[in-house]
């Protein structure tokens, strides 16, 4: 009679090397947040062609281009939940699906209300989309080289934004701005069926919510490989938690103090983010550089961001995480104050707009990929789809603030040197979160 075999699924995936269906799962992943990416930017290409035709300002466009944050932000809070409970697939596979189909109806709109009302809705799913894919490849890539692979899946949107830039440059002059958000939507619904066939449940969530062991073993063994013993039974080790109330354990003592450490840094660094990258280049201009130049001086933030991303997310698999991310604000922190206190026609001036993206962006996407690590699997979802959406309101008070900040008459040195702040306050914020008495442990 065979003795029945106890395997730990996390052991069992950080005691391999990557398969072929892993290194295809980060690449379905990658895939997803370029769609995500591109349907997040594409109101940014559409917003002059869109306003010239309905003969409305730039005033009255802004309900359309804060639809789209703010469905983001409630998205990404409403869907950890369900995703803790019914899986990270099955809300992934149903906010692609939601993003590319309201992606899709915006392209009907008629009139700001029914388009602001699409990119809410829109919104709503690709907030949702970032969380479950963080999470479902955070599940299933060993913990020494976790934070590299998801800083890899998190420059998609770089590459999906920057893409639908060059989509809309080559649709507009012909077929108009209906034709953008239509591409926007048709991709991500095309690659549907693909993902439904070739993206699997997290074997971690099987596990802790009590599927059955051949289902477990037939996953582990087509995503993993190796030799799972048919009459296994299957374990995950981590700290066992209440998973019918997620948001209650978040801000449990266990949790309390990383949840709102991962919150407030979160926050302040899309608000600098946001600020920075959406009003740089308007502050240039006005500093008496061209709109070109201003341009392409601000796209090098982006550029910055994405080396960064690689950078401190390698930097994270080999030195304590959340020191490398304080380091990478500290970083932004100082090279914002040197902005700020430089010409814009100085010769280093683009640099420091380069180093100053390297170090946000960077420690943004590393925050991502740290947060998954501070949470068991029954909640993490919620975990990581909470700090994302709080974060998003950073995003909508940094969007905010810089009009504000410049409708009452401050200069471009004051607007760059106060994000000096809220950058110094994540460096500082996510230092706490290595009080939680828990994080150390989980993984």
């Amino acid at each position: 009679m065979n003795t029945a075999q106890t395997l730990d699924v996390r052991a069992y995936i950080n005691g391999r090397k990557m398969s072929g269906y892993q290194w295809l799962l980060l690449i379905l992943c990658f895939l997803i947040v370029a769609t995500d990416g591109m349907d997040v930017a594409i109101m940014g290409f559409l917003a002059p062609d869109i306003t010239k035709e309905w003969g409305i300002t730039k005033a009255a466009f802004g309900a359309v281009m804060s639809a789209a944050p703010i469905g983001l932000a409630i998205g990404a809070i409403l869907v950890g939940p369900l995703s803790d409970r019914y899986g990270r697939k099955t809300l992934l596979m149903c906010a692609v699906a939601w993003f590319g189909a309201f992606s899709l109806l915006s392209a009907t709109a008629n009139d700001v209300f029914t388009l602001s009302l699409f990119r809410f809705l829109t919104g709503l799913g690709l907030g949702a989309a970032m969380p479950n894919t963080t999470t479902l490849l955070s599940e299933y890539v060993p913990e020494r080289s976790r934070s590299t692979l998801l800083a890899i899946m998190f420059t998609g949107f770089n590459l999906g934004s920057a893409l639908v830039g060059f989509g809309a440059a080559a649709l507009l002059p012909q077929h108009g701005w209906r034709a953008v958000l239509m591409v926007g939507g048709i991709i991500p619904l095309a690659c549907l069926p693909l993902y439904l066939w070739l993206v699997p449940e997290s074997v971690r969530f099987l596990v802790v919510r009590r599927f059955s062991a051949d289902r477990i073993g037939r996953t582990l063994r087509r995503v993993v490989g190796g030799d799972v013993p048919a009459n296994a039974s299957f374990v995950v080790s981590e700290p066992s938690v209440q998973s019918g109330q997620p948001v209650v354990t978040l801000l449990s003592s266990a949790y309390r103090k990383t949840t709102l450490s991962l919150w407030s840094t979160y926050f302040m660094g899309l608000l600098v983010i946001y600020l920075l990258s959406g009003w740089l280049p308007t502050l240039i201009k006005d500093a008496g550089l061209p709109i070109e130049r201003a341009a392409s001086i601000t796209a090098l933030f982006q550029l910055g961001g994405t080396v960064g991303a690689l950078v401190v997310g390698y930097l994270m698999d080999r030195v304590k995480p959340n020191k490398v991310i304080s380091a990478a604000y500290v970083g932004g922190a100082a090279f914002i104050l040197m902005l700020s206190s430089g010409s814009v026609t100085s010769s280093m001036f683009a640099t420091y707009v380069l180093l100053a993206g390297f170090c946000m962006s960077g420690a943004q996407t590393g925050l991502n990929a740290f947060a998954p690590q501070c949470y068991p699997t029954a909640v993490r979802a919620t975990g990581v789809s909470w700090m994302q959406g709080m974060g998003r309101f950073g995003s909508i008070f940094g969007s905010f603030a810089g009009g504000v900040l410049l409708t009452m008459g401050w200069g471009f040195a004051s607007v760059i040197a106060i994000l000096a702040i809220p950058a110094t306050i994540a460096a500082l914020s996510i230092i706490i979160s290595s009080l939680g008495r828990r994080q150390a442990i989980v993984a």
